[in-house]
């Protein structure tokens, strides 16, 4: 097999250029899929992490009213409990369910703020800023300002927001809302914070104030209008549910809430993961379309060759050794062209891991009711670098299976008389 592997190397070495040509179309298509597969995966996973974070939660308890006018915020299908219990009770059975790791309740409702020339509507999102900030990270958003903090007529907006209001941080806002009695009432804030996401729902829409706050206005004392269930990984989110389920049965409360997991509230989940699939024969495919060359030049030389394919089966080589040595031959090309394309595929991934690729002017008219963060970070892994690299070693190898077998079907003397 040494002596078969140092003949195909050297054979190689006979036409450089169409060599090269061959090891370039390979290089290229497998850069391809480890970007392709890496932007792919990593738009996947964010648009789902980001969905978790600011609409599901892994899991999302509402009441089976709340879920049908979820679009309007309706204030008068609250979760305030288990089984006569308040909320805090309730958060607290929750959280000693195994595998919740944390319980993060929202107050939502509709608002508007009144400029010289419009009216703004808005959403207000009233939030714990302690488990917001864990479960979000929203502060690494923020450019201006601080997060507000309970007890205190605070708001923290988004700069688009804030730029169609014309407020800026450390000034006050009068905000117009319906209380939970369908009363209007206006309330003025102090801004405290800005953000920056890339996120349009977070940017133009919604701003932060403290729960406390956001009950006491509303008339809501113990009450949220959803709470967010976390489990350390969302792969365990299939285990989970069940108990919660369970949780909510034993108290007789599984009639009014309803627990629903990461995927079911959101059609665009389900869609995303049935991506992942398709992409992953676009990605065969892909490097199919570089085997075109890699045969052709086998195919090439097999036809040069064969004079000296006929005289190697004279002197005893076998047909099994011939299809081995072509087959050596498309391998090195294979493994050659590969590692240069997950080379430098994972060197641009890597480069755009960290800056992002920047999607603002294409989705300006995308909905906020679409979660989706305009920067785009694609996956840089040692994982999809090896995929691609194996993809592309195993397809071409597989590939010169066609012109090795013509060789290897030669008769000596037929070849030699070419």
């Amino acid at each position: 097999m040494g002596f078969l592997a140092r003949l195909a190397f050297k054979n190689l070495f006979r036409h450089k250029l169409r060599t090269f040509v061959s090891i370039i179309a390979i290089a290229f298509s497998v850069m391809v899929v480890v970007f392709a597969r890496g932007y792919v995966v990593g738009l996947i996973d964010n648009l789902t992490l980001e969905h978790i974070q600011y609409d599901s939660g892994h899991i999302k308890l509402i009441t089976h009213e709340y879920r049908d006018e979820q679009r309007l915020l309706p204030l008068n299908y609250p979760v305030d409990g288990l089984g006569g219990g308040g909320l805090d009770e309730m958060i607290t059975a929750l959280e000693n369910v195994e595998g919740v790791a944390m319980v993060v309740p929202r107050l939502k409702f509709g608002a508007m703020v009144s400029t010289e020339d419009e009216l703004v509507t808005m959403g207000g999102w009233g939030v714990d800023p302690e488990l917001e900030t864990a479960f979000t990270g929203i502060e690494d958003y923020l450019v201006e300002g601080r997060m507000p903090q309970p007890g205190r007529l605070e708001v923290l907006m988004g700069t688009a927001l804030l730029e169609k209001i014309n407020r800026r941080v450390g000034e006050k806002v009068t905000i117009v809302f319906n209380t939970a009695f369908n009363s209007l009432r206006g309330v003025t804030f102090k801004i405290v914070g800005r953000t920056k996401s890339g996120i349009k729902l977070l940017d133009e829409v919604v701003f932060y104030l403290p729960l406390d706050q956001a009950q006491r206005l509303l008339e809501m004392d113990g009450q949220v209008t959803e709470l967010l269930l976390v489990t350390p990984d969302k792969k365990l989110v299939l285990q989970v549910l069940p108990r919660v389920q369970a949780l909510l049965a034993e108290y007789g409360e599984d009639g009014r809430y309803l627990a629903l997991s990461y995927k079911e509230t959101s059609d665009l989940i389900f869609f995303m993961d049935i991506a992942k699939l398709i992409y992953n024969q676009i990605y065969i495919f892909l490097v199919l379309l570089a085997c075109i060359v890699v045969v052709n030049t086998m195919l090439m030389i097999v036809k040069e060759r064969t004079r000296e394919i006929g005289m190697m089966s004279a002197l005893g080589l076998e047909s099994k050794d011939i299809m081995r040595l072509f087959l050596t031959e498309g391998a090195i090309m294979g493994v050659t062209g590969s590692l240069i394309g997950a080379v430098c595929g994972s060197l641009i991934n890597g480069y755009f891991a960290k800056n992002g690729i920047d999607f603002s002017a294409a989705t300006s008219g995308f909905s906020s009711e679409v979660i989706f963060n305009s920067i785009v970070y694609p996956l840089s892994s040692p994982g999809n670098t090896i995929f691609a690299f194996f993809l592309g070693v195993v397809i071409v190898t597989i590939a010169c299976v066609i012109p090795a077998r013509r060789a290897a079907r030669l008769e000596p003397t037929e070849a030699m008389r070419v």
